[in-house]
């Protein structure tokens, strides 16, 4: 790969041989004389590597060094001199350069250093597609006003410390929610820590939130750390949480109040600084009616609610999402991008998506694997899509042979009419008001009729 070099050298002849030497391997080169050409220049652009004479005018080459390291903390420095002073190489050692050459300066190491160089530019360019990556799994997609108005929310709450609870069904994006808090608040370099309180028996629940000691019980072999010390000076999130056990409920609530716990099998408290998010799918205030849930965790919890909407009540988010996922799906398996018709985000906004979110990416990404078309259409959505549901697709002008097969008049009417509200529905996001002006009929019969179509 090609590097942006920097030649620091008040000898021509120096810069030169190294110039051509580096150009030959194919990188890029800019040279200076004086040390402080060099701090502007260094400064102002970003270099892959540095060669940096020691005895330069006017600012010498460890003065240069000491102060471009305050302002570019990572950026790689070779010292090069003729004078093989130990002294002189500690010192520069010491404030950061990564190598310190002898000139006359060797072919082969400077082939070496090159070559470190370019191996650990690799590094980081691949971590940083990775980490692209990873911040694309965990994005916030949507524009429609109910996720503008989550977001508003997570920036109010996401910089105080106050505990929070998140509702929201399956798969409509708490985990998101929970992380987007995290990454906005004070807590953002410390540990986000996950568990998933339905996942863990019953049994296992204390001693994987609170860590235990060794010999605590058969098969404690050494001390275990707890997930409350892992997120210490982070975040955690208890994700369904209203699946908890009544006795977990209990050791949890008194944890919360007195901010330390102990370890199973020990004795002595230890102290954490988490902040606690839950998450949950679960009614509850309905839970605690029924006995299920404690109301005074409920309390302790339910700090600052925050509520995650359905995807059915943002329909025109899901050609966002589903475009998103699209491209998602080719960035991580190394495809060409892929596009989507108008006509095929139809359906795709009118069904009912139980699972939310989650099933809608499930759904993008089943259908890509499963077609090798540059452009996903219609039919490709439909064929993946229940048949009952795809029939209402049928092109007007197809409904007579394809769409309304053999059913009675007021079937093959009632049909016709959900295809009708469906596309007028879309067309209008899901505005009702604006729908019932468009199709001039009054808003209560149009939203009964559409509850009853299934289209609201």
């Amino acid at each position: 790969m090609a590097l942006k070099v920097l030649i620091v050298d008040d000898d021509p002849k120096i810069v030169t041989a190294l110039s051509d030497f580096l150009n030959d391997m194919g990188h890029q080169t800019r040279s200076c004389g004086d040390g402080e050409s060099a701090l502007q220049i260094a400064t102002a652009e970003n270099f892959d590597l540095i060669f940096l004479d020691v005895r330069l005018p006017l600012m010498d080459g460890l003065q240069v060094l000491e102060r471009l390291k305050k302002v570019r903390p990572d950026q790689r420095v070779i010292m090069i001199s003729g004078h093989g002073e130990l002294e002189i190489a500690v010192k520069a050692t010491k404030l950061g350069a990564d190598n310190f050459l002898e000139k006359p300066l060797h072919p082969d190491k400077l082939i070496l250093e090159i070559k470190n160089v370019e191996r650990e530019q690799r590094l980081l360019n691949e971590m940083a597609v990775l980490r692209k990556l990873v911040d694309v799994d965990y994005e916030m997609v949507g524009n429609s006003a109910a996720m503008e108005k989550l977001r508003q929310e997570i920036e109010r709450a996401a910089p105080s410390d106050s505990r929070i609870l998140i509702y929201g069904e399956n798969g409509s994006g708490k985990e998101l929610v929970a992380r987007a808090i995290h990454h906005r608040s004070q807590r953002r370099n410390k540990p986000f820590i996950k568990v998933n309180c339905a996942a863990i028996p019953r049994e296992l629940i204390e001693s994987e939130l609170f860590g235990y000691e060794k010999g605590a019980f058969t098969g404690a072999t050494k001390r275990k750390i707890g997930l409350f010390e892992e997120a210490d000076g982070g975040t955690l999130l208890l994700d369904e949480v209203g699946d908890l056990s009544a006795e977990s409920q209990a050791k949890l609530l008194r944890v919360l109040q007195e901010n330390e716990f102990v370890r199973v099998g020990g004795t002595q408290p230890v102290h954490f600084d988490v902040r606690i998010i839950s998450a949950t799918n679960k009614d509850l205030q309905q839970q605690i009616q029924q006995g299920l849930f404690r109301e005074d965790l409920f309390f302790r919890l339910n700090v600052i609610p925050i509520r995650v909407p359905a995807l059915r009540e943002r329909p025109q988010d899901i050609p966002i999402l589903a475009q998103h996922f699209i491209n998602v799906y080719c960035v991580k398996n190394g495809k060409r991008p892929i596009r989507i018709s108008d006509a095929a985000f139809q359906p795709l906004m009118l069904y009912q998506w139980r699972g939310n979110v989650r099933e809608l990416k499930n759904f993008i990404e089943r259908m890509l694997i499963m077609s090798d078309r540059e452009e996903i259409g219609l039919n490709d959505v439909l064929q993946f899509l229940p048949e009952n549901f795809a029939r209402q697709f049928a092109p007007v002008s197809e409904l007579d042979s394809h769409g309304l097969g053999n059913g009675s008049l007021r079937e093959r009417m009632e049909l016709f009419e959900r295809q009708l509200l469906s596309r007028e529905f879309i067309a209008a996001q899901g505005n009702v008001s604006l729908m019932a002006r468009r199709l001039k009929t009054d808003r209560p019969n149009l939203l009964r009729k559409l509850k009853k179509l299934g289209i609201k």
